[in-house]
C-alpha cells in the first residue's frame, strides 16, 4: 500500500481531526463495529470467538482489525494466557472504563432519538 501524500484531502482531515478533541475521541471510537465491540465487553472480559459470536455478520480479519485499533488506543486491552490451546482474552483498561458511562448516557441519548424519529414517521 502506498503512503499517502501530505497535501491529500485525506491528510488534511486527520490533522483537523487531531487538533480538535470531540472529532479525535469520536474517531477512536467510531465506525461500524467499535461501538458494538465495546458494548460487548462491558459484562466484564470476553474471549475473541465470544466477541466473533456475539456480533453478527462481523467477519474475522474486521475484528481482529477493530480490535488491535482500540488496542492501539488504550481503551481496551489484550491478555495472553500460555496454554493449549492459546486463551486470549479482551476487556477496558482504566482509560476505557471511564468511557462506559460516557457510552451508556450515549445510548440514553439515541434511545430517546429513535423514539422521537419513530412517532414523527408514524403520523406520516
Amino acid at each position: 500500500m502506498g503512503k499517502i501524500k501530505e497535501t491529500s484531502t485525506n491528510n488534511i482531515n486527520k490533522q483537523y481531526i487531531i487538533e480538535c478533541d470531540t472529532p479525535y475521541a469520536i474517531s477512536q471510537i467510531g465506525g461500524r463495529w467499535k461501538l458494538l465491540i465495546l458494548c460487548q465487553l462491558e459484562g466484564g472480559k470476553k474471549r475473541f470467538g465470544e466477541l466473533h459470536k456475539s456480533i453478527c455478520n462481523i467477519t474475522e480479519r474486521m475484528l481482529t482489525t477493530q480490535l488491535r485499533e482500540l488496542e492501539k488506543s488504550n481503551i481496551i486491552k489484550r491478555t495472553v494466557y500460555a496454554e493449549v490451546p492459546p486463551r486470549v482474552e479482551y476487556e477496558y483498561t482504566e482509560m476505557g472504563l471511564e468511557l462506559v458511562p460516557i457510552l451508556k448516557q450515549l445510548g440514553c441519548w439515541g434511545a430517546r432519538i429513535r423514539k422521537i424519529t419513530k412517532d414523527e414517521s408514524s403520523e406520516d
